[in-house]
């Protein structure tokens, strides 16, 4: 069973959350990334563009599919990781640190509380996981 960071907070999408005031680093998660396959390429959202929370914030292909990232998060992106864009591949060995998508300036605070701890992220793998 995987471990999930406890700094870190996740939507049921399989994005994680790093939280640093009222601005939000995304990323996906080991489990997802694990899950996908080898990952072959990514598209995000062009600096200053604004995302709803639910709506698409890029695509990934990888090996085994065609996958959309879903904003767990309101805001403008203030920042993209082009080392993602440049090579999908880096996801699949280090998805928390070096591998962030983008970073969104977050408008509406309270779509945190939406979001799960590390534990409760756990259980919903544990039990997705048994369900396939």
């Amino acid at each position: 069973m995987k471990i999930f960071p406890d700094d870190l907070l996740y939507s049921l999408e399989h994005i994680w959350v790093r939280v640093d005031g009222n601005l939000a680093t995304i990323g996906i998660t080991d489990y997802f990334q694990d899950k996908m396959g080898e990952l072959i390429s990514i598209e995000l959202p062009p600096e200053d563009s604004y995302v709803e929370r639910d709506d698409p914030l890029g695509n990934i292909e990888s090996v085994k599919d065609f996958f959309e990232v879903i904003s767990p998060v309101s805001g403008e992106v203030i920042s993209i990781n082009e080392d993602v864009v440049d090579d999908a591949g880096i996801i699949n060995s280090d998805p928390y640190d070096t591998s962030w998508l983008s970073v969104i300036e977050m408008k509406k605070m309270e779509e945190l509380d939406d979001l799960l701890n590390a534990g409760e992220y756990q259980d919903f793998v544990a039990q997705e996981a048994e369900d396939d």
